[in-house]
């Protein structure tokens, strides 16, 4: 099966995780623990990934990575144009 990419990437979040995350003074570790500590089990190497766009978000990690970085899930997606 052949993985469908949006101009490349994997994902339509990636680039606004990387600069949710930096806005936020996070580091990507940081950012894998906050997201752990509400039960899912994401990593650094998974972060890295999805910022980079090699990686595909499932739709229910989206409000997880959104609650964690303190954004909207729509946000995340490029539906909302203000950084919150």
């Amino acid at each position: 099966m052949r993985l469908l990419t949006l101009d490349g990437s994997c994902n339509a979040c990636g680039s606004r995780v990387r600069t949710a995350r930096e806005r936020a003074g996070l580091s990507q570790e940081q950012l894998a623990a906050r997201v752990q500590l509400s039960g899912h089990a994401l990593t650094q190497k998974a972060i890295s990934r999805i910022e980079l766009g090699t990686r595909v978000v499932p739709d229910f990690e989206l409000p997880l990575l959104a609650r964690a970085l303190n954004v909207s899930p729509l946000w995340l997606l490029g539906l909302e144009d203000a950084f919150p």
